[in-house]
């Protein structure tokens, strides 16, 4: 069984994917960690970020692997363990360069799809997982949340981890990346195409149980 997690950044879909794998006993698999490994390397080699050859060319190069566990995504780029570097702020800033190249795009979207054909069943998340990636999945799902809900977790996570960085700061990347990010799952909208969950007033807890119902529905019809 293939699950998709899809929606904008700090709408919880991270979290809800990693606790829903963890119930399931699925392997989970965190999309968005590909991209922020790229603009990683990207911010190691000081590169032009106005280059989408040169973004392409370096994505081209790295070696890329994923260690899909049902409660975690190990990083690795060229050999070396970056899971908790690449999520620093000034990574999430890059980023969006790297998901709008759409070589990239269709570049990380093969390796994907070669994860989720070695791996048979999972919970995978990130912005087009359940309408380019995976568009045959069992159960596709969007998670949302408000802006300011957004914001709010996301600076609590960054703080936690020492970062340096205002809540105002955040909210204005959150927005950026939302004007970029959001027709990528916007066909998943449609009525029909997928489960849509407002994250904005519930708990992890709550989350987790939705979502498990709606799969324990789908199970049952089939």
């Amino acid at each position: 069984m293939i699950v998709t997690i899809d929606g904008p950044a700090g709408s919880g879909k991270s979290t809800a994917a990693r606790k829903l794998a963890a119930r399931l006993e699925f392997p989970y698999l965190d999309t968005g960690a590909m991209y922020r490994a790229v603009a990683y390397r990207l911010i190691q080699l000081q590169a032009n970020l106005e280059d989408p050859d040169a973004i392409s060319k370096i994505a081209a190069e790295a070696n890329l692997e994923l260690d899909c566990g049902p409660t975690y995504t190990r990083v690795s780029l060229d050999g070396h363990d970056v899971s908790e570097a690449i999520r620093s702020f000034e990574v999430s800033k890059v980023t969006p360069c790297v998901a709008h190249n759409q070589v990239v795009r269709d570049l990380l979207v093969g390796k994907q799809r070669k994860i989720g054909q070695a791996l048979g069943s999972l919970v995978t998340e990130g912005r087009d997982q359940g309408s380019v990636v995976f568009p045959d999945a069992d159960v596709k799902f969007v998670v949302d949340a408000s802006l300011d809900r957004r914001a709010d977790r996301r600076f609590q996570e960054l703080m936690a981890d020492g970062e340096q960085v205002s809540r105002e700061q955040i909210r204005d990347n959150l927005a950026m990346r939302d004007s970029g990010d959001a027709k990528q799952w916007a066909p998943l909208l449609n009525p029909g195409e997928s489960i849509r969950i407002d994250t904005t007033r519930m708990t992890i807890a709550q989350v987790i149980d939705r979502l498990v119902q709606h799969i324990e529905q789908i199970r049952g019809k089939v």
